[in-house]
């Protein structure tokens, strides 16, 4: 297996001020081909496991039942900025469903996306659960409560069959028994689950494969995101700058506390980060440093060498060290 270097260190003059260690897992088809420290680390997989937590929906005709659309699909997959046209979409979801934002088991927290806080900001209007960045995915669980008859009061927690339906397909495509996957709570109140670096990169994997080979559940979920990369994540927001740059070649999904899972369809390769403590700065940097190293860009572009390589500048906005990924 091939060693990787994807530590990213912060300078202040011609001293390493602070270093992120980072771990990672590359599998192209079944196999696990390259990695950085421990392959093997067992994390919390936080937001990457969206994908395939809308499976169980679209698996049971649910969602189209409801005449939901690729909007839809995107945002139940995305980690948004909270902006409006996201907050709109999630409302919508909730009113197909004659539910509304209380009904949500997600907090509100401010916008994740520059614009979406400054229009917040501007509208003098409350913060509400639609706001919170997994609001799509918790509409999308609703409705599979819904569709199915069961009740949505509770739809969130760990023993609610639509959390048990989702964690047998994180199961299913990533290869760990349900009975040894350690569970959990997640920011948003939903459960949220526990693997190995490389079983999450085996799940993207296998669902960039099953992209490839037509599959028809994982080519609505890959459409509806290139379609829609604004939905996924929000402006300038990291997923939606690589889905844009790449052209819909890349599908990256991020995860709280430094971990992101990354596909490249055509290739059959899918990779996980973690960055062991969390920082996103080292985050965004490592995963196009490990794209970089996958040969995934002839050259890179502008917008994704910003992540890469940049300035730390004082309140003068003068430039006195930098963020890059080490080659140590």
């Amino acid at each position: 297996m091939r060693q990787l270097p994807l530590d990213v260190e912060v300078t202040r003059g011609d001293t390493v001020e602070s270093r992120h260690r980072v771990h990672a897992a590359v599998v192209e088809g079944d196999q696990l081909i390259a990695g950085a420290r421990d392959p093997h680390l067992v994390t919390m997989w936080r937001s990457c496991a969206k994908p395939f937590q809308v499976m169980p929906l679209l698996v049971s005709g649910g969602f189209d039942r409801l005449q939901w659309g690729p909007e839809e699909l995107a945002l139940a997959c995305a980690s948004h900025g909270g902006e409006p046209e996201h907050v709109e979409i999630a409302a919508r979801m909730l009113g197909s469903l004659g539910l509304e934002e209380g009904d949500l088991a997600c907090g509100p927290h401010e916008p994740l996306s520059g614009r979406g806080a400054r229009l917040w900001r501007e509208s003098g209007q409350p913060l509400t659960r639609l706001h919170n960045n997994c609001s799509g995915k918790h509409s999308a669980m609703l409705a599979r409560a819904h569709t199915m008859g069961w009740p949505t009061h509770g739809y969130q927690r760990i023993e609610h069959p639509v959390q048990r339906a989702c964690l047998g397909e994180v199961s299913c495509w990533s290869g760990v028994p349900f009975d040894n996957m350690a569970v959990a709570v997640d920011g948003c109140s939903a459960a949220v689950m526990a693997l190995p670096l490389d079983r999450m990169a085996l799940a993207y994997a296998r669902l960039g494969a099953a992209i490839e080979s037509g599959d028809e559940v994982p080519v609505r979920i890959a459409q509806a995101i290139r379609a829609h990369p604004t939905l996924v994540g929000g402006t300038d927001r990291f997923d939606t700058v690589l889905l844009q740059e790449t052209q819909g070649r890349v599908i990256a999904k991020v995860g709280a506390e430094g971990v992101h899972t990354v596909m490249i369809p055509e290739r059959r390769i899918g990779f996980a980060v973690k960055v062991e403590d969390g920082a996103v700065r080292a985050q965004h940097a490592a995963v196009v440093a490990m794209l970089q190293m996958l040969a995934v860009f002839p050259e890179l572009p502008q917008k994704l060498a910003e992540y890469v390589q940049r300035p730390v500048k004082n309140t003068r906005g003068e430039k006195v060290g930098e963020l890059r990924v080490s080659g140590e």
